[in-house]
Formats: C-alpha cells, sequence, structure tokens
C-alpha cells in the first residue's frame, strides 16, 4: 500500500488494488506510469489522474459521454489487445481537460485514456476516427454567470 500527498488534501492511502498502471504513460509524460483516480464531489463530473510519485502533478480529465453522449471512440485492435479488453464495457474512457482562463476549458478527443476497467491497465490512445473530433474540443463555460 502507498500513501501519497495530493496537493490540496489530507494524506491519501492508495490500495494497490487502486493504482492504475499507464505502461507506456501519457504522451509528453512517458516516465510517468503509476496513477490514481481521485473524485472530489465538488469537482464532479470532473476528476483528478493523479500521478502518484509526484503530488504536485495531476492531470483533469473527464469522462466524455458526460458532455458528448455521441462521441464514440474507435480504438485499433493492437491497442484493445494491449489493454487486455474483450467487449467495449470492459473499457473506461478518460479525456485530458485543459482549463484555458475565464472559466473557458476544452477537452482533447482525439486522445482519450482507455482503461481495462478490471485490470486498471491504461493507455492513451489515438483513436482510429480521431479526423472526426477536436484536439480542443470546447467545454461550457464554467464558473461565471451570464448577465
Amino acid at each position: 500500500m502507498n500513501v501519497t500527498q495530493t496537493t490540496e488534501l489530507e494524506p491519501l492511502t492508495v490500495k494497490s488494488e487502486n493504482i492504475i498502471h499507464l505502461p507506456l504513460g501519457l504522451l509528453g509524460f512517458e516516465h510517468l506510469k503509476k496513477y490514481v483516480l481521485l473524485y472530489n464531489e465538488q469537482d464532479a463530473p470532473f476528476r483528478w489522474l493523479q500521478v502518484l510519485t509526484d503530488p504536485k502533478l495531476a492531470f483533469l480529465v473527464l469522462c466524455p459521454f458526460e458532455v458528448l453522449p455521441e462521441y464514440q471512440p474507435e480504438i485499433t485492435d493492437d491497442d484493445a489487445e494491449f489493454l487486455g479488453l474483450k467487449s467495449p464495457q470492459d473499457a473506461l474512457v478518460w479525456n485530458i481537460v485543459t482549463l484555458r482562463g475565464n472559466g473557458h476549458a476544452t477537452i482533447n478527443l482525439k486522445g482519450p485514456v482507455i482503461l481495462n476497467r478490471y485490470t486498471l491497465t491504461g493507455k492513451q490512445v489515438v483513436i482510429a476516427n480521431a479526423s472526426q473530433y477536436a484536439l480542443q474540443h470546447p467545454l461550457p463555460v464554467i464558473g461565471t454567470t451570464e448577465s
């Protein structure tokens, strides 16, 4: 069992069965392999993909179906095999969110993080149908009120 220090929360005890393994890391962060998915009710529907070995580094993620129910990422057979996915129901899909200021945010729909829900092994993939989706798909404005 590992204990990780989160930046704004109390130290969190992480059980080994809750650790997400990204053997290839994330694009641009290939050296970081172990993560934990953190949920805070105040941040819903967002979650944090916290780097287990570096408590100051976390990625804001969102289940894309929360904002785009028609999203249909297609992954290659090689990626499905790498992840050990036997059916689409075996997969969890998380997309990285970028905060842009003034309440604006975008979600990367071309490169989701796909997890095997049973093994918690994951991979950030470039989906086979990436041309249908945006790298910086705008999310609804958050945290502001319209006058």
